[in-house]
């Protein structure tokens, strides 16, 4: 494994986390604080999404497939960035990320592009941020990791329903959780709440880590059937497994043999 040493820098602050990246067998990933790959890229296809749990997150756009205002709070690598902005050409996407060195390394060697009219990167706390009463909507992505654990400020009671205050009518919120975080049960819980109950778990393909949909108002209880129907249609657009995707929502959530109950 080729480390690039050279980028090993120190965390503002208190925070001595150190933000390094390794490469192997054409797949570069970004780690912060330790040997877990917090992101990862393909070299010959940097804009795609290279981590089963990045393309589980997409799974929302079985319930949106439009989203005109996208807020992703952590940064990594980008993958999610790059992928809507080269994917989804309607949407504006932000990102907060509170470590200029990972927003550093992110453009230099994971081809994060410049800021423009449809992707901004804002160096910032992301739970400050959501504080921000006037900030409005259509998907939030958390991906709120450091290096043990989920961070304490994006997984409060609070946090989550500054989410749900921020998305619009039928906006959704996504979560990357890890199963076996000893917080898991409780950051699924809080979101539930604040989302009274229309939450959806879907297991995200590597072992362990679970994207969390959460819902501000109910998406109808759609038809197994409609569902399946989008994710071939998605499918075949962006080249991700939204058939398994829908497969997999029946694993962890009510359902009968028509319809996803929520």
């Amino acid at each position: 494994m080729k480390y690039f040493q050279g980028w090993r820098t120190r965390k503002p602050e208190a925070d001595s986390e150190p933000v390094y990246i390794s490469e192997k067998s054409g797949v570069r990933s970004l780690h912060i604080g330790s040997d877990t790959i917090q992101s990862a890229m393909r070299v010959t296809r940097p804009n795609e999404l290279e981590i089963s749990y990045t393309r589980s997150m997409m799974a929302f756009l079985l319930f949106n497939p439009d989203p005109r205002e996208v807020l992703m709070i952590g940064l990594g690598g980008g993958s999610l960035a790059k992928f809507i902005y080269h994917h989804l050409p309607r949407a504006r996407s932000t990102a907060v990320e509170i470590n200029p060195s990972v927003v550093a390394v992110a453009r230099q060697f994971f081809h994060v592009p410049t800021d423009d009219e449809r992707l901004r990167v804002i160096v910032g706390d992301g739970a400050a941020y959501l504080g921000d009463g006037r900030l409005r909507a259509d998907v939030i992505m958390l991906d709120g990791y450091d290096a043990e654990s989920q961070v304490e400020a994006l997984s409060t009671p609070g946090f989550y329903r500054d989410c749900a205050r921020a998305l619009g009518g039928s906006g959704i919120l996504v979560v990357n959780l890890w199963g076996g975080d000893r917080n898991y049960n409780t950051c699924v819980e809080r979101i539930s709440r604040a989302f009274d109950n229309l939450v959806a778990c879907l297991p995200a393909g590597k072992p362990g880590n679970v994207a969390v949909l959460a819902f501000k108002r109910s998406p109808g209880q759609p038809r197994w059937e409609d569902l399946r129907s989008r994710a071939q249609t998605l499918e075949a657009a962006l080249g991700l497994e939204f058939t398994r995707f829908v497969q997999e929502l029946a694993v962890m959530n009510p359902h009968d043999r028509d319809r996803l109950l929520l």
